[in-house]
């Protein structure tokens, strides 16, 4: 299941970019033989391509399964309004499943992962957000390498981002701390067009200061309280991994990029330092297609994202024995955390009917609006097409000790400002369900999100075939500690709508949670209309699978580099962390191979 935004199905731009040419076929190839193979171009794989590639003595190859970002289909999704139609369904998503959650509906939830030069940050929801300092220095101690402190980080915090102008250029002063945003080619900014919604959640802040407090940047390790969301969009447009490292230097004569080719498996090479030796990469366009293969001189880096790293080095024999032998593949290495300890943040919406017609929700009913919209947006990318479409406001929170909860259960967040829950504030109706939908009005949703939730499930091989799905469980709020904290998120929620700035505007909860009145019926209701919020983690993680330098443990010549590597889900949503880990990652591999 995926959030459902009421929005009219539009037909968008024909866009038009200059790329410089992709390889498109294996034998294009220009060698077999390079310094470093990066198996993924998505958020990790983009950054790594671009850093290797600035020295021009080495040669980079990097092999993406899914297909170039250019093309009319995903220009269409530049346009940041429309993030919603990147679903399940497309040519540019993997179009995963999970198994049945049985904590929530008891049916598959799709599982939306890009397939696309940028991967997901092509095709993700836009939100920029860092998480908190405690989780950075959670990571470090778990990998037993202060370089992963937040503070020794902080020069690639600065490095791979950089803020900008709105699009529709208002004065952004108190809306963002500059202190905390450096010159990285990663462009950021502020909503870019305004809400009916705006005032009363900034209002909301000074009536109901202790529990609801403002905080002017969400990004400086500390995003505790009410602030103005921070987006991946530049000049109206969505910004990706690819847009930002990898698109601008495809002209490096010393970087190969392989779209429309999936790795298949590594290879051992022989021994080293008496570890196996994985160096080679082995590829191919379809299940019954030619195989390839491409060997690094120096290393191979898995960038292939939280579920298909886990399953190529399953398929690869490093995994639990029992497991692999079962499907027929030997084992190199005996592993059994591979592919476990899955972790994601669970969201459920809320939703309230307004006294207003200038939400988002008139696109779905106002064809004209809709397309004068549009035209506006081709004009000049500017107007309402231009802004993320969940929220202008987000709100990181924390349940206060004084809360019977902790008379229960033990705190698993990874600090003071690590915050248990993220309340959004949208304009517009958002649900996970068909069911009772709006045809007409205006609407208020909040969605809640458990940051640091304690479910943990797996990613399983399928099947010997990569080119079988693997089996997904994220076990979205499978543990009562999980669903304590939703339970409670709910309820702030209610009380912040509750306050005085939205007295009049509100008329009533929507039908679909009009019955959330009860610890009992926010339960039922959370396991009946809850979701993923697409931000999976933790199945290649650190301690576990790889070291703290991101070497896999007993292993020579492989590296992971993406989301999988994180031992607890941060406290954000997921792309900006990845980035982070991506530019220190980067240094590292230099590091390693520096004569």
């Amino acid at each position: 299941m995926i959030p459902t935004l009421s929005l009219l199905p539009l037909f968008f731009l024909l866009a038009k970019s200059a790329l410089a040419s992709l390889f498109t076929d294996p034998s294009q190839l220009r060698s077999t033989t390079y310094d470093y193979v990066v198996v993924g171009a998505g958020t990790a794989g983009s950054v790594l391509a671009n850093r290797l590639s600035e020295d021009r003595h080495v040669r980079v190859l990097v092999i993406e399964a899914g297909r170039s970002d250019n093309g009319t289909d995903v220009a269409n999704i530049r346009i940041p309004f429309n993030a919603p139609i990147a679903t399940p369904g497309t040519p540019f998503d993997w179009n995963y499943t999970t198994v049945n959650q049985g904590f929530l509906n008891n049916q598959p939830e799709a599982y939306p992962r890009g397939k696309v030069l940028g991967g997901t940050s092509t095709t993700n929801y836009l939100v920029y957000t860092r998480g908190a300092s405690n989780d950075y220095d959670r990571l470090a101690t778990v990998a037993g390498d202060d370089g992963w402190t937040w503070d020794n980080l902080h020069p690639y915090i600065m490095k791979h981002s950089s803020f900008v102008a709105s699009a529709d250029g208002h004065n952004t002063s108190g809306q963002f701390d500059p202190a905390w945003h450096g010159n990285g080619p990663l462009r950021t900014s502020a909503p870019g067009f305004p809400t009916v919604m705006d005032s009363r959640v900034m209002e909301t802040t000074q009536t109901l200061p202790d529990e609801f407090p403002f905080n002017v940047d969400m990004n400086s390790g500390n995003p505790l309280g009410v602030g103005w969301t921070q987006s991946a969009i530049a000049n109206g447009t969505r910004q990706s991994a690819a847009t930002a490292f990898l698109g601008p230097v495809l002209f490096r004569s010393n970087l190969d990029v392989l779209i429309n080719t999936q790795v298949t498996r590594l290879i051992q090479t022989g021994r080293a330092s008496g570890k196996p030796d994985f160096r080679s990469v082995e590829f191919a366009q379809s299940a019954t297609s030619p195989r390839y293969r491409a060997t690094a001189r120096r290393e191979v880096i898995l960038s292939a994202g939280t579920i298909a790293t886990p399953q190529v080095l399953l398929l690869s024999g490093i995994g639990d024995r029992g497991a692999l032998s079962r499907l027929g593949i030997r084992t190199i290495i005996d592993n059994p955390h591979v592919g476990n300890h899955l972790q994601d943040h669970p969201f459920v919406p809320l939703q309230w009917e307004v006294n207003s017609n200038e939400t988002f929700d008139q696109f779905s009913y106002n064809p004209d609006a809709a397309a004068a919209a549009l035209d506006q947006w081709n004009s000049n990318h500017t107007g309402p097409f231009s802004t993320n479409p969940i929220a202008n406001h987000l709100a990181f929170l924390r349940i206060p000790e004084n809360n019977s909860i902790w008379e229960q259960f033990e705190d698993t967040s990874s600090g003071p400002h690590a915050p248990h829950y993220e309340i959004a504030f949208d304009n517009l109706y958002i649900s996970t369900s068909v069911e009772n939908r709006p045809t007409s009005g205006g609407f208020l949703s909040v969605t809640l999100i458990v940051t640091s939730p304690t479910s943990r499930g797996y990613v399983k091989l399928n099947s010997s075939n990569p080119f079988d799905h693997p089996l997904i469980d994220p076990a979205l709020l499978s543990t009562d500690y999980d669903m304590a904290i939703m339970v409670e998120a709910i309820r702030a929620a209610q009380r912040f709508v509750d306050a005085s700035p939205w007295s009049g505007f509100i008329i009533s909860p929507s039908v679909d949670s009009a019955q959330t009145t009860t610890i009992d019926s926010i339960i039922e209701y959370s396991r009946r209309r809850g979701a993923t919020s697409d931000h999976p983690t933790g199945t290649a993680q650190v301690g576990k699978v790889v070291n703290g330098d991101l070497t896999v443990k007993d292993v020579s010549g492989l590296r992971v580099v993406d989301a999988s590597i994180f031992p607890y889900v941060p406290t954000a949503h997921t792309q900006a962390p990845v980035y982070i880990i991506a530019e220190r990652a980067a240094d590292l591999i230099k590091a390693a191979h520096r004569n």
